[in-house]
Parts: structure tokens; C-alpha cells; sequence
């Protein structure tokens, strides 16, 4: 594997909340904030959004909530399975998150995703979300 697209060890992602990192997209170089995700048998990636309104964050820097194996969304109160992306519950129902491939090969976790570039371990150093914004009320 390519030790630039080295994410982490895989001893480092917890087994009970997410990890953040940052990728940047090949074809518009808009960076974004990408979460792992451990279980038993494999690592998971998927971008740090929600499919609710998708400028907000599953995990907001300090990993994300986790219950019965699946990433809790708490402004929406949304419910994701971390194997498969998939919504059980909340208000975007029946949608899925973002994969974004990754692969374990020797206790490392690799970004194998094409359309991503491995930036570094941690969230976007500035958002450009406007998070004052009165858009997220639902009428």
C-alpha cells in the first residue's frame, strides 16, 4: 500500500465511537471530513455527514455517539448502521451515508477510495459551513 494514503492503525480506532480524519476529493479539491469505524471483524469508512441536512456532523471532533452498534445523528436523532451506512430511524429514514472506501492491510487502515486523497488525521482545519444559518429549520 501506498503510505501516503496510510490512515491510522487500526489499534487506534475505537471500538465504541468514530475517528476523523480529512480527505480532499480528486476532482474538485473541496476537502472533507471523513469517520472510521470499528467492529469485530472490519473497519468501515463513510464521509462525517448526515443525510438529513449534510453540513451536519455525525462526529463533531470528539467521536460520534454510538448505540447498539449503530452512529446516533444528535441533532436529528437519526440511527446508522456502522456496517452498512444504512438509516433505521430518524428523519432521513431508509437513506445511506457516503462510503468512502478504506482497507486494512498489516494492522494499518489505507484510504483505497479513488475519488479521494488522504489529507491528515483530524477534522477540516477551517469549515466554511455557515452554521448561523436559519436553512436548517424545517417549515
Amino acid at each position: 500500500m501506498d503510505s501516503g494514503s496510510r490512515i491510522v492503525a487500526v489499534d487506534d480506532v475505537p471500538v465504541d465511537t468514530t475517528y476523523i480524519f480529512t480527505i480532499e476529493e480528486v476532482d474538485s479539491g473541496d476537502e472533507k471530513e471523513a469517520i472510521l469505524l470499528r467492529d469485530d471483524d472490519s473497519i468501515h469508512g463513510w464521509l462525517n455527514y448526515c443525510q438529513h441536512y449534510t453540513h451536519i456532523k455525525l462526529d463533531k471532533g470528539s467521536g460520534a455517539e454510538m448505540r447498539d452498534g449503530e452512529i446516533v445523528c444528535t441533532n436529528h436523532a437519526a440511527y446508522f448502521e456502522q456496517d452498512t451506512g444504512f438509516c433505521t430511524f430518524g428523519p432521513c429514514e431508509g437513506a445511506y451515508l457516503n462510503e468512502v472506501d478504506v482497507s486494512v492491510d498489516e494492522g494499518d487502515v489505507f484510504l483505497t477510495d479513488e475519488d479521494f486523497e488522504f489529507v491528515r488525521q483530524g477534522p477540516l482545519e477551517k469549515d466554511e459551513i455557515d452554521l448561523e444559518s436559519k436553512s436548517n429549520y424545517k417549515f
